[in-house]
């Protein structure tokens, strides 16, 4: 009986601890939403990689190419926040060495104006959760950069059949970067049994911003890409941005190295800088552009599906798609008429690990079924990391988002930290121009098209019922890496 009574009694702890942790308060400024205000000098960054018929490979690199600029002429704020910034790649394959050159960069600036406020913010996966030491955040330290990796323990927790044990049993534990005995999935130094342990939790700051001055102002940069040599490949897009709404931006971060117990006070010093700055004038027919964090962009997203009419057009480029309301409003869309093209990666590789297809070719069945046309990303190793929704409106109107949120309970829950842009732009704008080119281009299915960017639904398609309930699952319990 007293063992019985032991047993509820330790049930009943792990589903409080369950509860709570998926339903208590956010830390302050998580799940932002900033209000629309004018859009200053926009430019669409793609990163894009070509597979050509004859085996020819190209790749793009605008986005790190224009964060590396803004940094080396910075003088006087530089602001990282990036997810995966490590140097992991498989080795059979040619890579861009991002993450050395970020540090490289940011140690570059830093001697050249030794005054100049520089901090990075990165995810704690990059030393496996204290298990080990990242060669760059130590670089980057001793070149007088602090690195906050970021305090995840505050956020609610996104696996709650793991976590509460976890939380339970072996958060008092800690780590030891120097008692590694397993093997390391992101590199070659040993890490403890805790990291793993603090691995399953699934939980990341999954954000992508570069912030600095430039030319009296401040600039941004939001993106899908990380400073992540094995992500060096991947097809991504970034928004390049002047005006107010980087401001707003500033105070998202500010939030993040508060819950993470860093000093904010050279950020609340620029935000009250950047806040006197008289604005320019605002007119209604400006480009508008809003920050969006967390579960704001959720709602972005669905107000922009919810509000296509038949005549509009919507486009979705996405690395993982599974958010049930999200393809709920989808089909409903299609349903009244609006025109829709949903771009896929197949979920195939990552990192040179074959993977099984899952969210998205379960997702894409259903999509089909409604009578969404589907295509996947024709990849060859690499992953077609896109996160856009584009929905251009039979009146002229074009809007984006864009950032770095899949569509998924994870990334859009208020779990994962996560920031895109909602932009409104004419139909003719570059911006628009450049996001309808990029879109077009990825969906070409010309039979003779080279290079190929796409594939049809077929090609990748998955009909098993069983892994349909799989996906479903995992999406509902967290018991997923997506």
């Amino acid at each position: 009986m007293t063992l019985k009574l032991l047993v509820l009694l330790l049930l009943a702890t792990l589903t409080g601890i369950a509860i709570y942790h998926t339903q208590k308060p956010l830390p302050p400024g998580i799940s932002y939403r900033s209000t629309a205000v004018p859009l200053e000098e926009p430019v669409l960054l793609a990163d894009v990689t070509r597979h050509y018929q004859d085996g020819r490979e190209e790749k793009d690199h605008e986005i790190f190419n224009e964060v590396f600029r803004l940094i080396g002429q910075a003088n006087e704020f530089i602001l990282v926040d990036m997810f995966l910034f490590n140097s992991t790649a498989p080795e059979d394959v040619a890579h861009r060495p991002l993450s050395r050159q970020l540090t490289e960069a940011l140690l570059a600036r830093k001697a050249e104006k030794p005054e100049i406020f520089i901090t990075v913010i990165s995810d704690p996966l990059n030393t496996m959760y204290g298990g080990t030491t990242s060669p760059w955040f130590e670089a980057l330290r001793h070149g007088g950069i602090p690195v906050v990796e970021t305090a995840l323990r505050p956020l609610r927790d996104s696996n709650p059949t793991w976590s509460a044990i976890w939380r339970l049993c072996c958060q008092w534990f800690g780590n030891n970067p120097g008692g590694g005995w397993l093997d390391n999935a992101l590199g070659t130094r040993p890490v403890t049994l805790r990291s793993y342990l603090a691995l399953l939790n699934f939980k990341a700051n999954h954000r992508k911003v570069v912030i600095t001055d430039e030319s009296g102002s401040l600039r941004a940069v939001v993106t899908s890409a990380n400073p992540h040599d094995g992500s060096s490949r991947h097809s991504n897009l970034g928004l390049s941005f002047r005006g107010p709404a980087v401001t707003d931006l500033m105070k998202s971060e500010r939030a993040v190295l508060a819950l993470s117990g860093a000093d904010t006070r050279r950020v609340d010093e620029r935000i009250r800088q950047a806040s006197e700055v008289t604005a320019a004038p605002d007119r209604p027919d400006m480009p508008r552009v809003a920050v969006l964090t967390e579960s704001a962009i959720r709602d972005q997203a669905l107000a922009m599906i919810q509000g296509a009419s038949a005549g509009d057009q919507l486009n979705l480029a996405m690395f993982y798609l599974s958010h049930r309301d999200i393809i709920g409003a989808l089909t409903d869309a299609a349903r009244r008429g609006v025109a829709l093209r949903v771009l896929l990666d197949a979920n195939n590789e990552a990192f040179g690990h074959q993977k099984s297809g899952i969210p998205n070719r379960q997702v894409a069945m259903e999509l089909v079924r409604s009578g969404i046309p589907v295509r996947w990303c024709h990849t060859l190793g690499e992953q077609c990391h896109t996160k856009l929704l584009m929905l251009a409106k039979k009146n002229g109107a074009t809007e984006l988002l864009l950032g770095s949120a899949n569509f998924t309970r994870r990334n859009l829950d208020d779990l994962n930290l996560e920031t895109d842009v909602w932009i409104s732009v004419a139909e003719q704008s570059p911006v628009a121009d450049r996001a309808r080119q990029f879109f077009d281009t990825q969906w070409q299915k010309g039979p003779d098209d080279d290079p190929v960017m796409s594939l049809p639904y077929e090609h990748w398609a998955d009909e098993s019922r069983l892994r349909y309930w799989r996906y479903r699952i995992m999406e509902a319990t967290g018991l997923s890496t997506f």
